[in-house]
């Protein structure tokens, strides 16, 4: 006999399963950016005016330091990043945005925000309550 899902799995598996289905857009629009997904993954998580330590990357991307150097020797040689020393330890290099890098990530979140036509068939008052559902998830 199969055991009965608790009430929380079925909303959750529609969650991983939305996730995964937006995530398939991912390497059609990094090929039209001429970017590999986990570049686009890296130019995401670099804010603007905001410089994020070469170890905080890796960490946050679950990886080894080379393999983020070798991310970022790909951004850097196309204008998108550059590496500085950290102005509190400057044995610490953080990574920025360099204008181009900038206008590439607007452009690149832009697109992974539009909605789904999906979504967009909510009604107002559904789309509020689903923000709302959201928002309580991520406290």
């Amino acid at each position: 006999m199969k055991p009965t899902s608790p009430p929380a799995r079925d909303p959750w598996e529609l969650l991983v399963r939305l996730f995964f289905a937006q995530r398939a857009n991912l390497p059609p629009l990094a090929a039209e950016l001429q970017l590999s997904p986990a570049q686009c993954h890296v130019l995401h998580l670099i804010e603007p005016d905001r410089p994020i330590p070469m170890g905080e990357l890796a960490e946050t991307l679950a990886c080894d330091a080379s393999n983020v150097t070798g991310l970022v020797d790909r951004l850097e040689s196309r204008g998108l990043v550059r590496r500085r020393p950290s102005a509190g330890d400057r044995r610490v290099k953080v990574l920025v945005l360099t204008p181009t890098g900038s206008r590439l990530r607007a452009l690149l979140l832009d697109r992974m925000t539009a909605p789904p036509a999906a979504l967009e068939r909510l009604s107002l008052r559904e789309q509020r309550a689903l923000v709302r559902i959201l928002g309580r998830l991520l406290e």
